[in-house]
């Protein structure tokens, strides 16, 4: 059964850090791109990181970029989601997932995760 799983999620104070990893099962996960997502309530869903699967470049929405960093560990099917100085906004559900192409881009994914919960609140 080919399927992404997120972890990692949790309440932390505003300026802190959580690391949420997305592991890969079914499937080998250095083949695609993979992307993570979060949406949060009477929000649209918002991209914010990508790692492409050929050159291991990286991309990041404005919002997140210098906070956040994406990184993938090949030899455990996992892609990681480092994110520190933490804000209220970054309040979410995050997701990962993948349009199994090889290269990041605008294009829907068709494989999601279930979802990790990210609260940042004092």
């Amino acid at each position: 059964q080919v399927k992404l799983e997120e972890s990692g999620g949790g309440l932390v104070q505003p300026g802190g850090s959580l690391r949420l990893s997305c592991a890969a099962s079914g499937f080998t996960l250095d083949y695609y791109a993979i992307s993570w997502f979060r949406q949060a309530p009477g929000k649209e869903r918002e991209g914010v990181s990508c790692i492409s699967s050929i050159n291991g470049a990286t991309y990041y929405a404005d919002s997140v970029k210098g906070r956040f960093t994406i990184s993938r560990d090949n030899a455990k099917n996992t892609v990681y989601l480092q994110m520190n100085s933490l804000k209220p906004e970054d309040t979410a559900v995050y997701y990962c997932a993948t349009d199994r192409a090889y290269v990041c881009s605008d294009h829907d994914p068709d494989l999601w995760g279930q979802g990790t919960q990210v609260t940042v609140s004092s």
